[in-house]
């Protein structure tokens, strides 16, 4: 899949996450639950060697997508060249493949399903307008479009092929 035009003007990532990252993985590696979070391993483009990462998974119904909050990061590129990878969810593992959304699909994602997702407490308001600075997402969907790619995943088969997950459309 060829990659997806995205704004090139770099997103703020607060100076918290980088420090905020390893702990949150070694907490996670040994099963604390942080809400959403999960951790994403993938290949490194580069490197070839697997890289883990905490991430919000958004799951609403039978589908879940992962959101680059931050724009272009490293685990965006590694996964939109992968295409796949693992997630912790609980104490399971579970291989998954990913479709990055075209513009038009993040932007009806982000209004018609993190809008509400997000809206639904107050906290979630306040993580992402306040402590990830990422309130645009709410307040203009397809700016963020342009500016956070949005993956949808799919469960691995056995046979290493995407299942199709229940509601999905075709």
């Amino acid at each position: 899949m060829a990659a997806l035009a995205r704004s090139t003007n770099p997103l703020h990532v607060p100076r918290v996450i980088p420090f905020l990252n390893p702990l949150v993985r070694r907490l996670m590696r040994v099963g604390l639950p942080f809400g959403p979070n999960t951790l994403l391993t993938v290949r490194g483009r580069s490197s070839g060697l697997p890289r883990t990462t905490p991430v919000a998974v958004v799951e609403v119904g039978e589908r879940r997508w992962l959101v680059g909050t931050f724009g272009e990061v490293h685990w965006v590129r590694n996964l939109r060249a992968a295409g796949e990878g693992v997630i912790k969810v609980g104490g399971r593992r579970e291989a998954v493949t990913a479709v990055e959304l075209s513009h038009d699909e993040a932007t009806e994602f982000f209004g018609q399903v993190l809008g509400p997702y997000v809206r639904r407490t107050r906290i979630a308001q306040w993580l992402l307008r306040s402590a990830l600075g990422a309130g645009g997402i709410l307040d203009n969907p397809a700016e963020a479009a342009h500016r956070r790619p949005v993956f949808e995943l799919h469960l691995k088969t056995d046979a290493g092929s995407s299942s199709d997950r229940p509601g999905q459309a075709a």
